[in-house]
């Protein structure tokens, strides 16, 4: 399978993956458990925006976009714009993580300050786990071209799977990982500040926030699976489908708190995302009749995005209670328990 990734670029990329992991690592460390206000989320996510375009705007440089031939730099721009059309679908398709992360942390009574850590944790899962199934997907359809069908017909599927439950509050309780978790380990009914396991009168107990991690760990799973065959509808480039997943994953997290406080204000974006995946379904199912070209899939993303979001305002949601945390729903910061 072709791909723009050399050596080089491919080691450029996990330098600075390496680094920015590093730098979020350090700041959470020096800012420590804390509350993170809309300003901070705004910035971060402008932050991570920002750098997602410097990266193409240095790859499609490097790929010879400024050559004066012409065969160079239109492979230039056609990488270029691959990458920004999978950004966006990825971006676009994030969002639905970002309400079911809401709705765990609800669930669960996360307090504020722990949410930070939480969403670190589970942006490294997603980022190893997509690398995994990403060259594996790739190596998969290098071989076996069919596949792109299954793909294809899976992600229509998914489509109208999220268009019925748009609206619908998830069942928690019927999740398999939490009800694996409450059959083989004991719980806390308390968070014992960001700790992951405790003694509560001498019984060592998972809390409640590993718990969260695990529930936030399975999600990863379930949407990297829907996510990532429709970024190989738009390129079959290994690279191009790794470094757009990853700039991505690494925005979620600031994305998570900027959309936390507006949910309900585009309660109708769940239906766009549901007709973006049947649209990428229908590009990949067609894609041997007529290949759908790459900028009409990225100025329909962002039409269907633009109309729901529209749409949400235009017609607010009725008000609802969120589900009740399962465990009671005291909250300490060590009390009698003593961290392991």
């Amino acid at each position: 399978m072709m791909s723009v990734g050399t050596p080089m670029v491919w080691s450029l990329f996990a330098l600075f993956v390496f680094v920015a992991l590093a730098v979020d690592f350090l700041v959470m460390r020096r800012q420590g458990a804390h509350k993170v206000s809309m300003g901070e989320a705004a910035t971060w996510s402008v932050v991570w925006i920002v750098v997602s375009f410097i990266f193409v705007g240095w790859l499609w440089w490097y790929l010879g976009g400024t050559s004066t031939d012409v065969a160079t730099q239109a492979l230039a721009n056609a990488k270029a714009l691959e990458f920004i059309t999978g950004y966006v679908i990825e971006k676009a398709l994030a969002v639905d993580n970002v309400f079911v992360f809401l709705m765990i942390f609800t669930y669960f009574a996360v307090p504020d300050e722990f949410q930070k850590r939480v969403l670190i944790i589970g942006i490294l899962g997603a980022l190893a786990l997509r690398a995994v199934l990403i060259v594996v997907g790739a190596w998969i359809i290098s071989e076996f071209h069919w596949v792109l069908y299954l793909f294809g017909a899976f992600l229509v599927y998914t489509g109208f799977k999220m268009w019925r439950a748009a609206g619908q509050e998830p069942d928690l309780e019927a999740n398999p990982a939490l009800r694996w978790v409450r059959r083989h380990m004991r719980i806390s009914p308390n968070y014992d500040r960001e700790n992951f396991f405790t003694k509560v009168d001498g019984v060592k107990m998972a809390t409640p926030l590993f718990v969260v991690i695990l529930l936030i760990g399975a999600v990863d799973v379930v949407f990297a699976v829907d996510s990532i065959p429709a970024i190989f509808a738009i390129t079959l480039d290994p690279f191009i489908v790794l470094t757009s997943n990853g700039f991505a994953v690494l925005g979620l997290r600031a994305m998570y708190f900027l959309l936390a406080n507006v949910k309900d204000k585009f309660h109708l974006l769940p239906y766009g995302l549901a007709l973006v995946l049947a649209f990428i379904g229908a590009k990949m199912l067609l894609i041997d009749i007529y290949k759908i070209p790459v900028v009409f899939s990225l100025l329909g993303t962002g039409l269907i995005l633009a109309v729901t979001m529209v749409l949400s305002v235009l017609k607010p949601a009725p008000g609802h209670t969120p589900n009740a945390y399962p465990f009671p729903p005291k909250r300490k910061d060590g009390g009698g328990n003593t961290a392991s």
